[in-house]
């Protein structure tokens, strides 16, 4: 006959159901394992607080946080209003003051969330001690069932159900913050739409150098040569007289067109070029011009091989054929760069002869 001698020596028996978690592990080998919380952890008495036991100040309370909520929503609503009602170059003891409205009633209104859930739970959810008792193995089903009926009942606790001007005040509060995010979405900008169809480019415009505005005679490229070039537009001129013309474009409107308007100037030999059908006075003793964004996704290009009279994207090397009216030859993109249609004008320097035949940058579903 043998004898059964416990693990842990001083480490109370337990019966199979409280031993054997659900995993079939058994929880009376764990070291030092206590079969009941201590009855005694040390918690000093619970204190009321003057919101258990006065009904007065437990509405004063509940009001406090309701007018934390109410100011957070109407911050939010300050907010919108700020982004419409102050002009971008307006100023406020030296700084920018439409940042400043739009900095502070925005952060207010966190702020006062923050601190209305704060005085919400200091004040008036349920406030007494707790002593959880912690396995070290994987909870039991019965464990997991009094989880469950522990956030329930603090759930009711709370007052969320029950206290309906601090749950409505604070619903309000974080609806009225969406409203920011709306704006601000909005200032993104349209939709693409058919926004590259047109660009700056019209007939009679110069063509000058992308960095310094000057414009470009036919004889400043040499054969195999690439000159990244933009409209005249984006750059002040000055007319024989001294004459100085503003360019057309400024702030944040020179930057989307530019967006879209840059080209590359690139010379073949005129022999070595198979014009498409109708393209055939499109270039200038061997000069063409091409859009500079991808067709795929809009990577600027400029990795020009002139023995071949390819143009190559560095982002997914989609290559082009630019002797063949921008052919796709290999890659992701399915459209062929867009060619700009030049001429010379009455001082010798290049122009536009028109805009772009078809639009420009990568292809999206609502092109159209």
């Amino acid at each position: 006959m043998t004898s059964h001698t416990p693990h842990n020596k001083g480490v109370p028996q337990h019966s199979p159901a409280i031993d054997e978690d659900t995993t079939g592990q058994d929880l009376s080998l764990l070291p030092d394992r206590p079969a009941e919380p201590l009855s005694d952890p040390g918690i000093a008495p619970h204190q009321p607080r003057p919101t258990d036991v006065e009904p007065a100040m437990e509405r004063r309370a509940e009001q406090q946080v309701a007018a934390l909520f109410g100011a957070a929503a109407l911050l939010a609503l300050a907010f919108c209003v700020a982004y419409v009602a102050i002009d971008d170059d307006d100023t406020f003891a030296g700084y920018g003051a439409s940042n400043l409205a739009l900095g502070l009633t925005l952060g207010l209104s966190l702020l006062f969330i923050g601190l209305g859930a704060i005085q919400w739970a200091k004040k008036l959810m349920a406030d007494y001690e707790m002593v959880e008792y912690r396995h070290s193995a994987a909870s039991t089903v019965e464990d997991r069932k009094e989880a469950v009926a522990a956030f329930q009942a603090g759930s009711e606790e709370s007052g969320f159900g029950r206290r309906t001007l601090v749950r409505n005040s604070l619903l309000g509060s974080v609806a009225f913050l969406g409203l920011p995010a709306v704006v601000l979405l909005s200032d993104l900008g349209p939709l693409p739409g058919n926004a590259f169809a047109r660009t700056v480019w019209k007939k009679g415009m110069r063509v000058v150098e992308d960095v310094s505005g000057e414009p470009i005679r036919p004889e400043d490229l040499a054969v195999g040569g690439q000159i990244n070039a933009a409209p005249a537009a984006f750059f002040e001129s000055e007319l024989p007289d001294g004459t100085v013309i503003p360019a057309e474009y400024e702030g944040h409107q020179l930057q989307i067109e530019r967006t879209k308007a840059p080209v590359i100037l690139v010379r073949m030999p005129p022999e070595g070029i198979t014009p498409g059908p109708g393209r055939e006075d499109w270039g200038v003793s061997g000069i063409l011009c091409y859009s500079k964004i991808c067709t795929h996704v809009g990577c600027p290009i400029s990795l020009w091989e002139q023995q071949t009279h390819q143009l190559l994207c560095p982002c997914h090397q989609s290559t082009f054929d630019l002797a063949d009216s921008g052919r796709v030859l290999f890659g992701p993109a399915s459209r062929p760069m867009p060619q700009l249609p030049l001429d010379v004008d009455d001082e010798g320097y290049l122009i536009a002869a028109d805009d772009f035949a078809e639009p420009v940058g990568p292809s999206y579903w609502e092109r159209g």
